[in-house]
């Protein structure tokens, strides 16, 4: 039992300092002058090469080292995904508030092109690492980097559907105009089936192992440990909490710059 919660507890809290730390330095990131931005996308592009390499390297076996590898790896490009559509620099051609009164048909166009560019990235990321998984053994990275991004479209299209908590405090001034195109309202029946399918997707993870069907891995438990996280965050959405305190060190008003006009 004491093997069990050491080979659990390690991985978990790698994954959580990842999620905590990580999702905090991209929000102090954008808060900071513009002028930096540039600075800062190169320094992260330069780490998104060598994770790169690091992922590839890490697909070749499955050690517990490998599987850290893995993770951190994808956590490094996720990160740059991440700080790219935040400082504005890749989201979409359209970059200014949703047009008042728009529904239906419009209001999803227009919240397409707020957020193209962004989701084609990703998608050619992905891309990318389905190439470099070819023959290889390691499949932690790719997992989580298709968690990553499953886990993202979920909660995008609960913001677009409606959802009681928006978050929009979490946006930089420079893309507050991205605030319009959530819906703050009553949960949904996508809401519910998305997170009912993701919770019984960690349960059948947690009774794979429990039932001895599958072996607790390194990879493994910080697969489980990232989609406990993520559906931590979509039961945010349906309640008015105060997670921002989580990173208060990271929450600093940001340089106010005004939407471009339509």
């Amino acid at each position: 039992m004491t093997d069990l919660s050491s080979s659990v507890a390690a991985p978990a809290l790698f994954a959580l300092l990842c999620w905590w730390f990580g999702t905090g330095a991209i929000l102090w990131l954008v808060r900071r002058a513009p002028t930096t931005f540039p600075w800062t996308l190169g320094v992260l592009s330069l780490l998104l090469l060598g994770s790169l390499w690091t992922t590839q390297l890490s697909m070749q076996d499955h050690t517990v080292g490998s599987a850290y590898l893995a993770f951190a790896s994808v956590i490094v490009m996720w990160s740059w995904h991440e700080m790219a559509f935040l400082t504005g620099w890749l989201t979409g051609p359209r970059r200014v508030p949703l047009q008042a009164g728009a529904r239906g048909w419009t209001r999803f166009t227009q919240s397409v092109r707020a957020v193209i560019w962004h989701e084609l990235a990703l998608l050619a990321n992905f891309g990318v690492l389905l190439w470099m998984q070819q023959s290889q053994a390691g499949h932690v990275a790719i997992c989580t980097f298709a968690l990553l991004w499953c886990m993202r479209f979920s909660a995008k299209m609960n913001l677009f559907l409606g959802v009681p908590e928006t978050g929009e405090q979490y946006l930089p001034s420079h893309l507050l105009y991205l605030a319009s195109y959530f819906k703050r309202g009553p949960l949904t029946l996508f809401y519910y089936l998305t997170v009912g399918l993701s919770c019984a997707l960690w349960a059948w993870m947690v009774w794979q192992v429990s039932s001895g069907t599958a072996t607790v891995t390194t990879g493994w438990v910080l697969l489980a440990a990232l989609l406990g996280l993520a559906i931590v965050e979509h039961v945010i959405m349906a309640f008015p909490t105060p997670m921002q305190k989580l990173w208060g060190w990271a929450m600093s008003r940001s340089p106010v710059i005004k939407p471009e006009k339509a």
